[in-house]
C-alpha cells in the first residue's frame, strides 16, 4: 500500500479510534462519562438535528434514498439467514446470539466512519441504513432477545420522524432560513463525537467471557457481512458512495445495543458482551483493510 493510498484511510480511521480510545481510558482512569445519561440526548436530540443537517447539505435523489433503504432491508435479511444457519450448524442459542450477528454497529462507529470517509453524501446514504437498521434493532432484534416483540418502540424514535422530514428536505430542495440550518448542525455536531466517546465507555465496563467463540462469531459478523454488503450492492446496481457506504455499514462490529438488551432481558449478556469487543478490536483491522479496498 503506497502512502498516498494510506493517507484517505488513516486520515477516516484516526479520529474515530482515538475518540473511542478517549472514552475508554477515562472510564477506565475511574473518571465518569455516564452512558445513561448521554444516551437519550444523542438519541433524542444529537441524532435528529446530525440527520436534519445532512439531508439539508446533501441532496438524495428519491429514487437513490429508495434504493438504498431498498439495499439494507434484503441485507439485514441476508444477515438473519446467514446467522440462523452458521448457529444451527454450531448448536448455538438463537435467542442469545442472532441479533448479534444482525445488526451490525452503524450508529455509533458506522456514522463517524461514513463521514469521514466519503463525506456528507456518504453520510446521508449512511443515516438511510442506520434509521431502517435501529427500526430492526428496536422491533425485531429487541423480540428476539427477549421473546416477546415491542413495536411501540419505534414510535419513540425520534430519528425516524427526523430521517423522514430530512428525506423530505432533500427531494423537494428547500431551503430553511441560515438561524434554522446554523442551530440544527451545531446541535448535530455534538452526536458524532458523543457516540464515539460512549463507545469508548461501554467497552472499559462489559465484561467479557468465552473469548475463543466470540472471535469465531465476530468474524461470522464482519467478513460475511462485507460479503453480503457487496453482493447485494451489485444486485441493486449501486455504484461509488452508495456502494462503498453500504459495503461498509455491513461490514461494522457487533452494536452495543445488542448487549443492553441481553442485558435488559437476562438473555446471556456476558456472551453478547464478547461479541461487542472482539468484534469491535477486530474492527481496528478490518476497517482500515476494508477502506481501502473501497477507495477509489
Amino acid at each position: 500500500m503506497t502512502p498516498s493510498a494510506i493517507a484517505p484511510v488513516l486520515a477516516a480511521v484516526v479520529p474515530v479510534l482515538v475518540t473511542i480510545a478517549i472514552g475508554f481510558f477515562w472510564v477506565r482512569s475511574g473518571r465518569s462519562l455516564e452512558n445513561k445519561s448521554l444516551t437519550p440526548l444523542v438519541v433524542s436530540i444529537g441524532t435528529p438535528c446530525l440527520i436534519l443537517a445532512t439531508f439539508i447539505r446533501t441532496e438524495i435523489s428519491p429514487a437513490s434514498f429508495a434504493t438504498m433503504a431498498l439495499a439494507t432491508v434484503v441485507a439485514i435479511l441476508a444477515f438473519a439467514v446467514v446467522a440462523f444457519v452458521v448457529l444451527q450448524v454450531l448448536g448455538l442459542r438463537v435467542r442469545t446470539y442472532l441479533p448479534s450477528l444482525t445488526f451490525p454497529n452503524n450508529g455509533n462507529l458506522g456514522l463517524p466512519l461514513a463521514a469521514y470517509a466519503f463525506g456528507s453524501e456518504g453520510l446521508g446514504y449512511a443515516i438511510v441504513f442506520y434509521a431502517i437498521c435501529m427500526v430492526g434493532q428496536f422491533t425485531v432484534g429487541e423480540a428476539v432477545a427477549a421473546g416477546r416483540s415491542n413495536w411501540s418502540a419505534v414510535l419513540q424514535l425520534p430519528l425516524i420522524y427526523a430521517t423522514a422530514l430530512g428525506a423530505a428536505v432533500s427531494f423537494l430542495g428547500a431551503a430553511p432560513p441560515a438561524w434554522i440550518t446554523n442551530t440544527i448542525t451545531l446541535i448535530g455536531g455534538m452526536t458524532i463525537p458523543l457516540m464515539l466517546l460512549m463507545l469508548g465507555a461501554s467497552l472499559a465496563r462489559i465484561r467479557v467471557r468465552s473469548l475463543g467463540r466470540a472471535a469465531m462469531l465476530s468474524a461470522v459478523r464482519i467478513v460475511p457481512g462485507a460479503a453480503v454488503g457487496y453482493g447485494v450492492a451489485v444486485l441493486l446496481g449501486l455504484h461509488d458512495a452508495a456502494k462503498a457506504v453500504l459495503i461498509m455499514q455491513c461490514a461494522m462490529p457487533v452494536a452495543v445495543y445488542n448487549y443492553l438488551f441481553a442485558q435488559k432481558w437476562n438473555n446471556e449478556p456476558e456472551e453478547v458482551a464478547g461479541l461487542v469487543v472482539t468484534s469491535t478490536l477486530a474492527s481496528i483491522v478490518s476497517v482500515p483493510a476494508l477502506l481501502w479496498f473501497l477507495s477509489p
